[in-house]
């Protein structure tokens, strides 16, 4: 291994490059939004590790401990869970092991749990009725085609957020049952293997997210390039992609539009508003997931027992 170092006992230029090099693959490892949480996680660690003079790498199992404790009452079990992943993340990728995996950690975790209960309040899901009338108001100008667009189609796709301001127009193929949209990236995806999203056209104008997307472009005149932009006040298309923060915002104006609490809403509305619409109207479990492209069934499953709510009640038509 002389070759490693030089005469000073120093890592050579070659193999300084190449750390750096391996460190930018493992920040890659990671989807952006996951690191960037990871990230905001790890930093309210450290914070409260050095408030009470505490070392947060390497940290000690009750400082772990102690932490989760301390944080308890005031945050979900669903923060929390990712507060031990990050913390877990930052001592691999220093070369420590886990404190979370101790078994005063893993205590104190589940007596947290069965406190506090696991359940996830997640955002509301925009269904289909909420989207026609969505659809009926949003005005016929440049930003009401492409928010109209935006909503049909990422719902109708399952689509994150991330995903869906990644499509370009040379990722979209008409078909004569609808569109293909060829995703090149996505979170269950890191790869870049590619996934191929169906979009059937729908049966009425208003909510057709294929009639949508086509009415968009064509009135943006985007022949290439990002399909969803931002639109500046003078009412031009900008030459640039929208943020997945901006689909958020857009779900939200579009909720209030029809009377709906904004803050109960987000871009993921969308995707639990397909999952949810089709549970209710009696798709299986299995073309839901093929849809969506969810790779776990317990959340799907989630959106389905919500959906069937009232399939088959017990207390419906027995007189009440």
């Amino acid at each position: 291994m002389e070759h490693l170092t030089n005469p000073t006992g120093a890592l050579s230029t070659d193999i300084r490059e190449v750390m750096e090099k391996a460190k930018d693959y493992t920040r890659l490892s990671k989807a952006s939004n996951t690191a960037k949480s990871y990230r905001g996680d790890w930093k309210d660690f450290t914070a409260w590790c050095e408030a009470r003079a505490l070392s947060p790498l390497p940290a000690e199992p009750q400082t772990v401990a102690l932490y989760l404790a301390d944080l308890a009452e005031r945050r979900k079990t669903s923060t929390l869970q990712r507060r031990l992943s990050a913390i877990s993340q930052a001592h691999q990728s220093a070369g420590y092991d886990s404190p979370t995996n101790a078994h005063l950690v893993r205590t104190v975790w589940a007596g947290i749990r069965r406190a506090k209960g696991m359940y996830q309040e997640g955002k509301a899901p925009i269904l289909v009725e909420d989207l026609r009338q969505i659809a009926e108001t949003l005005p016929d100008t440049l930003t009401g085609k492409r928010d109209r667009a935006l909503l049909l189609v990422g719902f109708a796709g399952g689509f994150r957020r991330s995903e869906l301001v990644s499509v370009d127009v040379g990722d979209v193929q008409t078909v004569p049952r609808g569109i293909v949209i060829h995703l090149r990236r996505s979170k269950t995806d890191p790869e870049g293997r590619g996934e191929k999203v169906g979009l059937p056209r729908g049966t009425r104008p208003g909510t057709c997210p294929v009639r949508a997307m086509e009415d968009w472009l064509r009135a943006a005149e985007i022949t290439e390039g990002p399909v969803f932009r931002p639109i500046n006040r003078h009412g031009r298309v900008r030459n640039r992609r929208l943020t997945d923060r901006s689909v958020a915002l857009i779900v939200k104006k579009a909720v209030a539009a029809i009377g709906l609490d904004p803050k109960e809403f987000s871009g993921h509305s969308l995707r639990a508003g397909i999952a949810t619409s089709a549970a209710m109207a009696g798709k299986d479990e299995r073309a839901i997931m093929k849809q969506t492209r969810h790779k776990s069934a317990q959340m799907v499953r989630r959106y389905i027992r919500d959906g069937e709510l009232f399939n088959e009640n017990a207390a419906s038509d027995i007189g009440l």
